[in-house]
Parts: C-alpha cells; structure tokens; sequence
C-alpha cells in the first residue's frame, strides 16, 4: 500500500484557526463545516454581553448583529445588505418563496430536477396546493448542457429553481447562462446555492438571478439555524408571502392590529420574531471566509481534489473529472464500496455515502497529510 509524502497545508495559518476532531482527518464539509475557534468569544461579545447588561434596549443591539449578518453576505457575493433576509434554513426560505409567487393566467408549472435535494422537491410539492404543477427534469438528463433547460424552460413555466451544485454528483450548473435564458422567456428564476456558497466564487451583480436561497452550515462553517434569502430588487413588491410577522412589515413597531403593509426590501419574508445566535455565529464564519477568499480556498480544494482523483481510475470517480465543472466534493464510486468504506472507517477519515458515492470534501483545514491518510485507505 503506498504513502503519500505529507506536506503542510499552505492555508495552515488560518486552518488551525478551526476546531478539528481530536481523532481523524474530516472530509465532511458537505455536510457540516467545522467551527472556528473564535465563535465561542465572538457570540460571548456580540449576544451574551449585551444580554448581560440587562439593559431595555438589547433588541436594537440584537437587530444590529442581524443586519451585520446581511452585509457579511453582501459583501461576500457583491450585492446590497436589504436585498438579503435571514431565513431558518434553505427549506423554509423556498416555502416562503412559493407562497408569495405571483398568480399568472398562462403559466402554472414550476420546473425542477430529480436531481435536486429532496428536501427542496418536498417543498415544492405544496404548490400544487395553489394551483401550480410541478414537472421535474429527469436524472438521465445532462443537467449541465444549456440544450437541455433550453428545452424545458417551455411556455408554460412559471418559475425555475435551480440548483447550482448538486448534492448527489456534485456536478456545478451553469446557473447564469440559465438564468438569462429564464429572463429572456419571462420565468422567474430561484437558484438554490446551500452547496457552492463559500467554495465556489459568485457574483450576484453577474448571477442574473430573481431570488437566491442559501444555507451556512456547509462551506461557510456557519453552523446550523443561518439560512439566507435574496430577492432581486426590481422583484420585491411582486412577491407577497403568506408566512409573516411583524418584522415583515413597513413599520415593525407600529403595532395596530388593524394596518400591515409588506416592508419594502426583502424583509418581508422574515415573519416574527427572529433567532439571533446562528447570525452572530454565522457572522463571524462568513467574515472569516472572506478574508481569506473564495478564490483562495477553492484553488486549495481543487489542488487536494486532483491529487486524490490522480490515484484513481476514472471510472471510480462520479462527480465531474473537469474541477471547474463542479464544487468542492468529490464523488467515488467502488465497485467494493462496503469494502472501501470500510477501509476508510479504520483510517478514521471522516466522510459520508450517498446513493451515488463516498463523498468527500477537503476544506481550508484539510491538508496534504490528510489526503495522504485518505488515500492509503483505498490504494
């Protein structure tokens, strides 16, 4: 079995900035990325102190961390701070979204794919409920070829969600080039980013999408709870959910039962009264990721990715062999799988498997000792 040389991680000073498992080597940013060591004394400053003070006008404090959470955001993917709303989680952002679709006499269906996190496809199920059909792209389909969504974005498409990266091959979509082909042939476009966003670098001034929903769990090692909605601002007052609360309106503390009018940004899909420990937490992650850059952190990928794909057969690789064709994971399929993870198990590499595949993504914490570790579990 042969051994990969370790060489140290060119990100290590900031890599070691990240709380990491006291035993074994994580590939499982996919799912959950690993927390920094400076959230602990950032949420202490930022949401405990203040509530410690026991003073009356702790809620504008709390509201101002929230806002910095939107301009992290905006400064991450290059848009405005209004244009972003905290959301619980990608889910409860899109139900959010389908709830306030505006009605359209010739268009009733939302396409999708098979492909798409089922937690997304459970959602849009709920549109059938106001009138809306669902018709979704096959799995057989290239999901990558603009022909392909050229044929589908039909007539009688009312909007499109689309996801960027996918979960399950972790193959990236060309999003923009379909967003323009939505606004060309009047569809609304919904791009779900829960898996690129922190890995793979966007501009929202070049996006061209109408609505963007995105998670920090994953690349942005946010933890849970900081989920975010973006609205195009020529958008906003065509959409009116149904879900709100008093921060979705005009004038939050004008408190008349009898008068509410949608606020004017995209907090009007925020609804009641809102968490604010994930904002901080997440706050403090996204600013982090920034300083180092997105470009920064996915040449450190792509290098780590290449380097295990260059011991493999092609064949055994499911996720895209082009690496600016895809995200951050890569996707291995073994004809002895049970066995490799097995193997891998011992390693005490820590991963995940999925329908497709061993999943695997290497991090800014991830070095080059790692992958040699990874590797020596299934050469």
């Amino acid at each position: 079995m042969s051994t990969i040389r370790a060489k140290s991680n060119p990100l290590e000073p900031v890599a070691n900035s990240f709380h990491k498992p006291s035993q074994g080597h994580y590939f499982l940013t996919h799912s959950i990325g690993l927390m920094p060591i400076s959230s602990d004394a950032f949420l202490k400053d930022n949401y405990f102190r203040h509530w410690q003070s026991g003073g009356e006008e702790i809620w504008p404090v709390w509201l101002d961390e929230i806002e910095l959470f939107n301009r992290a955001l905006a400064n991450l993917l290059n848009s405005s701070p209004e244009q972003f709303c905290p959301q619980v989680n990608v889910s409860s952002g899109l139900s959010k979204v389908i709830q306030s679709l505006p009605e359209s006499n010739k268009r009733n269906t939302i396409l999708a794919t098979e492909s798409d996190f089922p937690s997304a496809g459970f959602v849009l199920q709920q549109a059938r409920r106001l009138g809306l059909q669902v018709r979704l792209i096959p799995k057989g389909e290239d999901l990558q070829s603009l022909e392909v969504w050229e044929a589908a974005l039909t007539s009688d498409i009312h909007s499109a969600f689309i996801t960027h990266v996918h979960y399950n091959t972790n193959k990236r979509i060309p999003v923009q080039s379909i967003n323009e082909i939505c606004r060309d042939r009047g569809i609304m476009s919904i791009v779900d980013i829960a898996q690129s966003v922190g890995i793979v670098p966007i501009d929202f001034q070049a996006f061209n999408a109408d609505i963007v929903i995105g998670s920090c769990i994953k690349w942005l090692c946010g933890g849970p709870g900081a989920g975010f909605l973006w609205v195009d601002k020529d958008l906003i007052e065509e959409l009116n959910p149904i879900d709100v609360g008093w921060f979705s309106h005009k004038n939050p503390f004008e408190f008349d039962i009898n008068n509410f009018a949608y606020a004017d940004s995209t907090a009007r899909f925020w609804g009641g009264t809102p968490s604010v420990i994930p904002y901080v937490v997440a706050r403090n992650s996204i600013e982090t990721i920034a300083k180092i850059g997105v470009e920064t952190l996915l040449q450190h990928n792509q290098r780590l990715s290449q380097k295990i794909m260059d011991k493999l057969p092609e064949d055994c690789i499911a996720s895209p062999l082009d690496l600016d064709k895809k995200g951050g994971t890569l996707v291995l399929k073994f004809p002895d799988s049970e066995k490799v993870e097995q193997a891998l198990k011992d390693k005490k590499i820590i991963f995940d498997a999925r329908q497709y595949g061993i999943r695997l993504s290497p991090h800014l914490y991830t070095s080059d000792e790692d992958v040699g570790v990874l590797i020596d579990g299934f050469i």
